[in-house]
């Protein structure tokens, strides 16, 4: 496959993007005028009563009122009630565009029909679970081979994170090693093992609350792009038995809020291959996002394991999977007598009627639709647009994507660097700011990820892109 068969139109200047972070870190933080964010948390009061009523009660009984990360928003979670293509409806009746699109999952757009449909026929016809084998477990196999032929073998689990535990897991098995090397910043999931320089590099076990520290002992973590700290890392565990694998997330950590260089891949692999380290690529976000071949495929890179989650269902629950080589795979089978010892992994409901038949028809519909190019489309008419709104404001934020993945970056929370005197401070505030930029959008009617990042669908048409453009400007323009 070339680059044309991938949502990357065009690569960003990595060393430009590092440069326009650090500026933007460097200067006071420029949130909203405090009359607008007024007018902008009057909408939550006034346009939003029944989904505050319903997040209020469920705080009773669940903590924060809500089950997944995504949905603690400031000022309070919305309780939505309908998913449609480009568009969510709270119970209030408030129609948002959406671009958090499940975290990701849903290229092809959010409850697309043709993926649904299906599914519903095979609930029908067997229901969601059986605990027994069922065709579709292997059409998807056969069809993330097709697509990707490095992933040899394919498992499926209930998650990413469950899908980095398996691959670390299968990888020191494999090997007989135990060192694990991540790039710093890196969110491969909750597991005690990888929770260590989550999502800002040189953070170590900051994040690491509950976790005793012997489970993090063998994790460690290089900064992004840098390849002369992974070689040094590689070489000081050569002589302590070596490194089991290293671990990316291909276009950079935390899904590419921090990018790298073109061929830092590429390069990772060659030191990978002269330590006798795995590489394994996270493409929970990226694998078929970025197209059918995932980045593996537009990097041109073969990495030893591939995590998958996210599109793996196509929004469907049981997002979750690890393939590779055949000869680490089978270790996922093995066991006594059989002269290896077994990756031991479980679940009772991966791999299920539900979630291998809705990945099969999910992947098969974006393949048949060009779903990953027209999203990436989408992205890079929604860079343009948000480009040119920064540049005309005057402002000091920045812009960028890869393909269907866009970074918006006003607050900058994620850019910290460990090293500043005022840290904690810098903290703070910049999460103060990134939590009134995302409830701004809101109020709006767009809906982000933490205010910050985007994910474009097929169904984000023109029509869409520009009336969010529209609705982004009018945020835009009531900064301080």
């Amino acid at each position: 496959m070339s680059t044309q068969d991938y949502a990357i139109s065009q690569w960003p200047d990595t060393d430009a993007l590092i440069e326009k972070a650090k500026q933007l870190v460097s200067q006071p933080i420029r949130p909203i005028r405090r009359d607008k964010m007024e007018e902008y948390l009057q909408y939550f009061e006034t346009r939003c009563a029944k989904s505050r009523a319903a997040t209020a009660e469920a705080a009773k009984l669940i903590p924060g009122g809500v089950q997944h990360n995504l949905a603690f928003n400031y000022p309070f979670p919305l309780s939505i009630s309908k998913a449609d293509g480009p568009y969510l409806w709270d119970v209030d009746g408030n129609r948002y565009i959406d671009f958090l699109q499940a975290g990701g999952p849903t290229v092809l757009g959010s409850n697309y029909p043709g993926v649904r449909d299906k599914v519903i026929e095979v609930l029908k016809e067997c229901g969601p679970v059986t605990g027994l084998f069922h065709e579709y477990e292997l059409k998807l196999a056969q069809l993330i081979h097709r697509h990707m032929p490095a992933v040899e073998m394919f498992r499926m689990v209930g998650s990413g994170t469950e899908g980095c535990m398996a691959a670390i897991r299968a990888a020191r098995n494999f090997t007989g090693k135990s060192k694990v090397i991540k790039v710093g910043g890196a969110y491969h999931g909750w597991s005690d093992q990888m929770v260590f320089g989550t999502r800002i590099p040189g953070s170590g076990p900051f994040e690491a609350a509950g976790i005793p520290e012997s489970c993090v002992q063998h994790t460690q973590e290089v900064y992004p792009n840098d390849l002369d700290g992974l070689r040094a890392l590689l070489e000081q565990n050569r002589k302590d038995g070596g490194t089991a694998a290293v671990i990316v997330e291909p276009i950079g950590p935390e899904s590419g809020t921090r990018p790298v260089h073109y061929d830092f891949n590429a390069k990772a692999r060659a030191l990978c291959d002269e330590f006798e380290t795995l590489l394994i690529f996270d493409e929970v976000v990226t694998g078929f996002r970025l197209g059918m071949g995932g980045a593996q495929g537009y990097f041109g890179v073969t990495p030893d394991l591939t995590v998958f989650g996210k599109c793996i269902a196509g929004g469907y629950p049981g997002a979750g999977g690890i393939g590779g080589r055949a000869d680490i795979m089978s270790t996922f089978a093995a066991g006594i007598g059989g002269g290896t010892q077994k990756t031991l992994v479980g679940g009772t409901l991966s791999a299920s009627p539900l979630s291998s038949a809705a990945g099969y028809f999910a992947i098969t519909e974006m393949e048949r639709t060009n779903a990953p190019i027209l999203a990436g489309r989408a992205g890079d008419r929604l860079c343009a647009g948000l480009q040119k709104v920064i540049d005309e404001l005057g402002l000091p934020f920045f812009v960028y994507n890869h393909g269907s993945i866009l970074h918006l970056e006003t607050h900058g929370v994620l850019l910290v660097d460990v090293t500043m005197d005022d840290l904690f401070l810098q903290l703070m505030q910049r999460k103060k700011m990134a939590e009134e930029m995302g409830a701004a959008y809101t109020a709006e009617g767009v809906i982000t990820l933490a205010g910050s990042r985007l994910y474009t669908s097929m169904a984000d048409t023109d029509e869409v892109v520009d009336d969010a453009v529209e609705r982004f400007r009018r945020v835009l323009s009531a900064v301080e």
